[in-house]
């Protein structure tokens, strides 16, 4: 499977980590968005889309937030401990898509980076459009 095109959206403010939101297609017939090209300490990397974690009151059975104390549908206490990942941190985020070795990671991450690098030359241009969010068009 290739990377056939990525849209790249920057983001306004250059001083926040996030650099840009982007969506990948593969092969021209599958669509990843909302990925985030994030600055981190080693440089730029990828983060995946992602869904916030929840879990349900064993009271009533509704969804809450994993740091949520209290209930919101019956206002029950919620038990402490929920969703450790081993280290006594919540899992708080689950994506969505992801790839599944290194390989697949690195070719994402390559494509993507290099998008980002053309679309930044093309925001200095006067007249500058753009096209991430054409794809309904």
């Amino acid at each position: 499977m290739d990377v056939t095109e990525v849209r790249i959206k920057l983001m306004d403010d250059n001083d926040d980590r996030l650099q840009a939101f982007c969506s990948i297609t593969f092969d021209g017939e599958f669509v990843i968005r909302d990925l985030k090209i994030i600055e981190g300490q080693r440089g730029p990397f990828i983060a995946m889309p992602s869904r916030k974690m929840t879990t349900k009151c064993p009271r009533c059975f509704g969804k809450n937030d994993l740091r949520a104390r209290y209930c919101n549908g019956c206002g029950n206490k919620l038990p402490e401990e929920r969703n450790n990942n081993g280290d006594g941190r919540a899992r708080l985020f689950a994506d969505i898509a992801h790839p599944i070795n290194a390989a697949c990671r690195h070719k994402i991450q390559t494509a993507v980076l290099e998008a980002l690098s053309r679309e930044r030359e093309r925001a200095t241009q006067p007249g500058y459009v753009c096209t991430y969010d054409d794809f309904d068009v």
